[in-house]
């Protein structure tokens, strides 16, 4: 197992890895639209929030000589801001 890490993409802040390459797959840890350079929300929309977190899931790829080329498989979840309020 290999852990991938980039400074190009927020730093994780629970426990867990940008990252982790094990058995010839790229796993990536759920991303939410930081700046990875202010760890600050972006964007007041979906459009710019959805943008900044592919911004994320690329550099981690890159991190890893990947590119979203190369992804298999996603899961997105999405919810109201009304419902859960700030992350």
């Amino acid at each position: 197992m290999k852990i991938i890490k980039t400074p190009n993409a927020p730093q994780a802040i629970a426990p867990y890895s940008q990252g982790v390459e094990a058995n010839q797959m790229i796993f990536l840890s759920g991303q939410i639209p930081l700046n990875p350079q202010t760890m600050e929300l972006v964007g007041n929309d979906i459009e710019a929030q959805t943008a900044q977190v592919f911004e994320n899931i690329k550099a981690v790829l890159t991190a890893a000589k990947l590119s979203l080329g190369n992804v298999v498989k996603t899961t997105v979840f999405l919810s109201k801001k009304d419902r859960l309020g700030d992350f």
